[in-house]
């Protein structure tokens, strides 16, 4: 029977700890955020099935599929703080 890798997230402090699960195998990694934890997921998904193609992985935020979607999409639309302003070349703009 096909059974699905699950990876679940939970934050860790400021961090972003991934629990991935395979039949009986269990890998964790902790990622500074939600991005860098999932490109961590896909990586344990890998040492735990390798090669399998499709792969079925089903990424849960504290057990729920939706919040992780949610969190993860707006991780990754999210626009970045507002920085300095890009330096300006004066001999370019005269």
């Amino acid at each position: 029977m096909f059974e699905p890798i699950l990876a679940n997230y939970t934050r860790d402090g400021d961090d972003w700890k991934v629990e991935v699960t395979g039949g009986d195998e269990v890998l964790t990694a902790t990622a500074p955020g939600l991005i860098a934890a999932r490109d961590q997921a896909d990586q344990l998904a890998e040492r735990i099935a390798p090669g399998d193609q499709p792969r079925t992985v089903v990424h849960t935020l504290d057990g729920d599929a939706l919040g992780f979607t949610t969190a993860y999409l707006t991780a990754r639309l999210a626009t970045p703080p507002p920085g300095p302003p890009p330096a300006t070349d004066e001999a370019t703009t005269a």
